[in-house]
């Protein structure tokens, strides 16, 4: 990977992770713009290091919540935010079943499969526009909403499938408020990154032999950097029911992946 192309990849990343529009899908379109013939496991690597980038992002963006939710965590103190916690960690079950029992499935689906990814996009766009139909949306997050939101993060693990776009939009559509919505996804995925970030270091040798690790933090940078700008301005394009734009975009983008693929 070279450095231009990790410096593309990482402003993507970045960009798309927070966009409802899935990081994953375009980094793999973009990997075969480029032409890159990495194995699927490199591959996925390469995804996850930048993912991390951005799960990075998060925790800045969000520093003092995530400081906050720690404080009660060690008090264990009934309080709104050990619910919250509490609330994030089941949300976090149905990726840890897929992740351990599926991985090798997945790392498949990660080289240069451009029909799934139009097609996983599609799905995307009518999410994001059922959503920004939801007018009313003042229901508390319990404990039934967070488990479903884990649901649908699990199934976005899929290339194309916006993993923000999916959870805000089903919590949206739960009748969540919008902004506590992106709170929680945001919040969500951040054990989740860094999970799979710990699982694929125990793995690095055997898949870095033909990767520049030099690139890969260059990629790992870009993104951290366009993804804290890209964290703020998606939390106020839902508080401001701006989805249904991201949606025209995914059927655009995902029409023209299906088409390339053919």
């Amino acid at each position: 990977m070279s450095l231009f192309e990790s410096l593309i990849l990482g402003i993507i990343q970045g960009l798309t992770e927070f966009l409802p529009v899935s990081s994953s899908g375009h980094l793999e379109i973009f990997k075969e713009i480029f032409g890159s013939d990495y194995q699927p496991k490199e591959s996925l690597l390469i995804t996850i290091t930048l993912h991390a980038a951005t799960a990075m992002s998060t925790l800045f963006y969000f520093r003092k919540d995530i400081g906050f939710i720690f404080k009660e965590l060690l008090r264990f103190e009934k309080s709104e935010s050990l619910y919250f916690a509490l609330k994030i960690i089941l949300s976090m079950i149905p990726a840890v079943i897929v992740g351990l029992f599926f991985e090798d499935f997945i790392a498949s689906l990660f080289d240069e499969n451009l029909l799934l990814v139009g097609f996983m996009l599609l799905i995307t766009a009518f999410l994001l526009f059922q959503a920004d139909r939801i007018s009313k949306n003042n229901k508390p997050l319990n404990y039934r909403s967070a488990l479903l939101i884990g649901v649908i993060q699990a199934i976005a693990i899929l290339p194309g499938i916006s993993r923000s776009g999916a959870t805000i939009a089903l919590a949206v559509l739960l009748g969540i408020d919008r902004e506590r919505a992106a709170r929680f996804s945001f919040l969500m995925v951040i054990p989740l990154i860094f999970g799979s970030m710990v699982n694929r270091l125990l793995k690095i040798d055997s898949v870095t032999q033909s990767l520049d690790l030099f690139s890969l933090l260059v990629g790992f940078i870009t993104a951290f950097i366009t993804g804290i700008f890209a964290c703020k301005w998606m939390i106020a394009l839902v508080k401001k029911s701006q989805l249904k734009y991201f949606s025209f975009y995914c059927i655009v983008v995902g029409v023209i992946a299906i088409v390339y693929a053919f």
